[in-house]
């Protein structure tokens, strides 16, 4: 497994296991699978449900914890934040049956952030979070945090697939040392992605597939991804990615391929914005 280097000296693996929209009652056999395969990079949060069911799977496997990067966010907490924020990180290690989370984010860009973001920082110092990010920050919101704080985030976890690149937000992070970590790498299959031409044709000079063609594009650009599937099989062929290396000509094709639009949902509409910051967790 290739790794990267946080700004802060940690160590991660470059690809990792998602366990997002997996409901609990199948996440531990996912996590269990997923284990098996060869993932040590585990990624979960307070909102996904499912924290408890990661930690079962982390405890029956008998890895040894070193061995493990997990990671999970915080949602956007009531004020006082930084009580708040420590309250909701205790809460996510005990599901996780964990004493430490690898990188702790926060999940979205609202609320009291400056708050969120100073117990953040807290529970790095302690120890409790090895290393600090963010995710779904657009640049002028992850410049903002960088500048007016003093820990600059380790990562952003933003949503980055073939149609939406982010090559200014990649630029902006690597500048300053904010390591870009891709959500929805699959595009959750839209616009074809799983049959698209361009990166079906690129995969069977390798004989790979798409999928395995847009993880090994993501690696090449130096980003973090954590993919999803319950199923092992697909699980493994994910993992099956270090073995090919794409061309200066292949890259492009894929670039060509950038729509630079969400497939999703916009953090700068208003609605979004409204729903996102009212949303609360059952604890």
């Amino acid at each position: 497994m290739q790794h990267v280097t946080l700004n802060n000296g940690v160590e991660m693996p470059i690809l990792g296991f998602g366990v997002y929209q997996i409901p609990p009652e199948q996440t531990q056999q996912a996590v269990a699978d997923a284990l098996t395969a060869g993932y040590r990079l585990l990624d979960t949060a307070a909102a996904y449900g499912n924290e408890e069911a990661v930690g079962a799977a982390i405890k029956a496997s008998a890895i040894p914890r070193e061995d493990l990067f997990v990671t999970t966010k915080l949602w956007v907490q009531d004020a006082p934040a930084e009580g708040n924020t420590r309250q909701a990180l205790e809460t996510s290690l005990a599901k996780l049956g964990l004493d430490h989370v690898d990188l702790y984010l926060m999940h979205q860009p609202y609320g009291d952030v400056y708050g969120q973001w100073r117990a953040m920082e807290a529970a790095n110092r302690e120890g409790l979070a090895k290393a600090i990010g963010v995710a779904n920050f657009y640049p002028d919101r992850l410049l903002d945090l960088i500048l007016n704080n003093e820990i600059t985030p380790a990562v952003n976890q933003v949503e980055t697939h073939p149609f939406f690149q982010r090559t200014a937000d990649h630029a902006l992070m690597r500048e300053h040392g904010v390591r870009h970590q891709s959500w929805g790498g699959f595009a959750e299959g839209k616009n074809g992605l799983f049959t698209h031409p361009a990166l079906t044709e690129i995969g069977t000079a390798y004989d790979k597939s798409a999928a395995q063609v847009v993880l090994r594009w993501l690696i090449q650009r130096d980003i973090v991804t954590i993919p999803k599937s319950v199923r092992p099989e697909r699980m493994a062929q994910n993992l099956d990615v270090f073995d090919f290396q794409l061309t200066d000509d292949q890259m492009a094709q894929i670039a060509a391929l950038d729509t630079g639009e969400t497939l999703f949902f916009d953090h700068h509409d208003p609605e979004m914005v409204d729903w996102l910051s009212k949303r609360r967790l059952d604890s």
